[in-house]
């Protein structure tokens, strides 16, 4: 049983809490004491203990002289609801601590492992580093720019259309798929969609998931043409709706609780994306039709890619295709995804990845 093992254990622990503690990252905790794990818990929700505490109170006793496994750098500052990580471990008589990943929050950012080292406990970090990114890269994008980490998701067919020409859609993919994108839907804090969705399919935009939340909800609304019994605004959780429109229904909107974000001209989503992050919420899915993923991409707002393929074909130069919009790139300047992964959901395919 060697590092790597236990951080893998970590990382187990730390993604229970998919989903239930942002803008905190999910961090799991183990104890090793002579070959044998004495402990072990993950961090659950904000304002909750961390997962460090967690395993040192179960531990008891058993700590002194024990190693400490996580898959993130222990805390060590105060601006926070929580006591220091650091200290607690320094108290107990933890001998070694082994670390994923350093915290790529300023107020962090090594400093916590070097306080241990000072206290005289052994450290090492950068153990399954690349992992313990990918585990909390909704926080480490959202830590280092104040701004969201975004996944622009869509369904469509072989020949990459999204809608027929009427705007039929549903459904394209196959039932698993559909599971797989409800479980995505709890685990980010907002789903992002444009007015002509909601105009056309009335959707209610949760999760439906028995463990995890129902994520906020963004609707672009240029001219707020947005139906008074438009579903999101009758259902919790929170709606926010952009638009550049200021009436009587903007007014009546916003009586009702319905947050309103207002831009000037022409939206800029980058612009976006730093009010949501002012607004803690550290991830976004974008489930839009061809306008909103053109000018999401346009806008270089998007982090990672999530295109599910179903294995028909429809046909027609008017049906709608995945990214629309009036300009495209040549192909020397075109989107590049990397890290690019390919899974078989049901009938259909997943191709995920990272815009480069």
């Amino acid at each position: 049983m060697n590092d790597e093992f236990y951080i893998k254990r970590t990382l187990r622990l730390a993604s229970k809490a998919k989903g239930l503690t942002s803008p905190n990252p999910m961090v799991g905790a183990v104890i090793v004491k002579n070959g044998e794990i004495i402990a072990e818990d993950f961090h659950r929700k904000p304002g909750a203990p961390h997962a460090e505490p967690l395993a040192l109170e179960k531990a008891g006793k058993k700590v002194r002289g024990a190693v400490l496994y996580v898959n993130l750098e222990p805390c060590c500052h105060t601006d926070k609801r929580t006591p220091p990580c650091t200290k607690a471990i320094i108290n107990s008589g933890i001998k070694r601590v082994v670390i994923g990943m350093l915290d790529p929050n300023p107020k962090v950012a090594g400093k916590g492992a070097m306080e241990l080292q000072n206290a005289g406990i052994e450290v090492r970090s950068g153990i399954l580093e690349d992992e313990s990114k990918i585990l909390n890269e909704f926080y480490v994008k959202h830590v280092t720019t104040g701004k969201p980490f975004v996944i622009l998701k869509t369904a469509m067919t072989l020949d990459g259309k999204i809608a027929t020409p009427e705007g039929q859609s549903k459904w394209i993919t196959c039932e698993k798929a559909r599971k797989i994108v409800l479980r995505l839907r709890s685990r980010v804090d907002a789903i992002m969609t444009a007015i002509g969705t909601v105009k056309s399919d009335d959707p209610q935009l949760t999760a439906r998931v028995k463990i995890g939340k129902n994520p906020l909800r963004i609707v672009i609304d240029p001219h707020l043409e947005i139906p008074l019994n438009a579903k999101i605004l009758k259902m919790p959780p929170q709606t926010i709706i952009v638009t550049n429109t200021r009436n009587l229904k903007s007014i009546y909107l916003e009586k009702s609780g319905i947050n309103m974000l207002y831009y000037k001209e022409k939206l800029n989503l980058k612009w976006l994306m730093e009010q949501l992050g002012k607004m803690e919420i550290s991830s976004v899915l974008i489930e839009g039709g061809s306008s909103l993923n053109s000018h999401a991409l346009e806008d270089g707002v998007i982090d990672k890619i999530m295109f599910f393929i179903a294995p028909i074909i429809i046909g027609g130069r008017e049906s709608f295709p995945a990214v629309g919009g009036k300009t495209y790139k040549r192909l020397e300047e075109a989107y590049r995804i990397k890290d690019l992964k390919i899974k078989r959901i049901g009938d259909d395919l997943l191709i995920e990845g990272y815009i480069r």
